[in-house]
């Protein structure tokens, strides 16, 4: 495994991230696709095995049991100073008012929540999940930066929104001397590449880490086109990601896995690695291939002829994954 910086810090993390949104009861929450903690942990394993040091979850998987897995995990599998672990904050935790969003209440509740159900003092990475137009951003960054010399987070980053509210957030935190988001989970995949419009060059421009999510397109990537598993029969989520215009890249991804002899993961997997200014892709594994594909995604070496027959059949889409 191979290990870089993060974004302009000094923290090394693997070229891949385990995104843990799969392992979560799968009677708590929105997700009847997760798994349970008994065939959640021999994956959490087998990843830290591999040398796969970066762990993300969120407070709001399966109503926080994929925190309370993963920091199980992590204290019986690893020490804690060997994990980087990122959480996240911002959806609805409980009904009523101050239940969910980024105010100043919201994030100094969550994040003790969080902490609580992960069993340690501190997380290494603590993210807004999605843009919280109800709250200014002022307070939402001064109640992140108060987190951070709390010593309860290391960093901070911040999750899919509109490059302008990026921006917008990384200028309030100079002018007032607070501490900067320092990476950006965002939507990117061979089917979704509408952040190398304006984001991806933002990050570039001001050494942001890139950690995307969904590098596989929930799936979609990984199998034919009318191929159905569980998972995309019951995620609704992913029913408003991608569509029929989406067939002819995922034909395009089995052509070139067929003529490697890979698995169509690997070759999806491949092009996002070799993305520029991509830190680390955020897998989702249900399987032990799942990782071991991954893995080995990263010394695949897709040609400049195969990653040209893999992007041209791309058509625009309208914004996705936060709106």
């Amino acid at each position: 495994m191979d290990y870089v910086k993060f974004g302009k810090t000094g923290l090394e993390v693997s070229r891949l991230c385990l995104g843990c949104m799969t392992y979560g009861e799968s009677n708590r929450g929105n997700h009847a696709w997760t798994m349970g903690e008994e065939a959640s942990r021999p994956l959490i394993k087998q990843a830290l095995e591999l040398g796969i040091n970066f762990l993300d979850t969120a407070n709001v998987y399966s109503d926080g049991s994929s925190e309370e897995i993963v920091g199980r995990a992590i204290k019986d599998f690893s020490r804690r100073e060997e994990v980087v672990l990122a959480t996240k904050v911002f959806n609805r935790m409980r009904p009523g008012p101050n239940g969910a969003g980024l105010s100043r209440k919201a994030i100094f509740a969550e994040i003790d929540a969080s902490l609580k159900r992960l069993g340690t003092d501190y997380v290494d990475l603590y993210q807004i999940h999605r843009w919280d137009y109800a709250t200014p951003v002022e307070e939402t960054l001064e109640a992140l930066h108060d987190v951070v010399k709390a010593g309860k987070a290391r960093y901070i980053g911040a999750s899919s929104m509109y490059s302008w509210q990026f921006a917008k957030a990384l200028y309030v935190s100079r002018l007032e001397g607070w501490t900067e988001f320092v990476s950006m989970q965002n939507h990117l995949n061979l089917l979704y590449r509408e952040e190398e419009r304006e984001m991806l060059p933002l990050c570039a421009d001001q050494t942001i880490a890139v950690i995307p999510w969904s590098p596989l397109a929930r799936g979609r990537l990984t199998r034919d086109w009318n191929e159905s598993t569980h998972r995309t029969e019951t995620d609704e989520f992913g029913k408003t990601l991608y569509g029929e215009q989406d067939r002819a890249v995922v034909d395009a991804v089995g052509k070139i896995a067929k003529e490697r002899s890979v698995p169509r993961a690997q070759v999806a997997l491949a092009w996002l690695a070799q993305k520029g200014g991509v830190t680390a892709p955020i897998i989702g594994a249900s399987k032990p291939d799942h990782l071991t594909d991954a893995v080995a995604a990263l010394s695949l070496g897709l040609k400049p002829e195969e990653i040209a027959a893999l992007e041209a059949p791309y058509q625009p889409h309208r914004v996705a994954g936060f709106k």
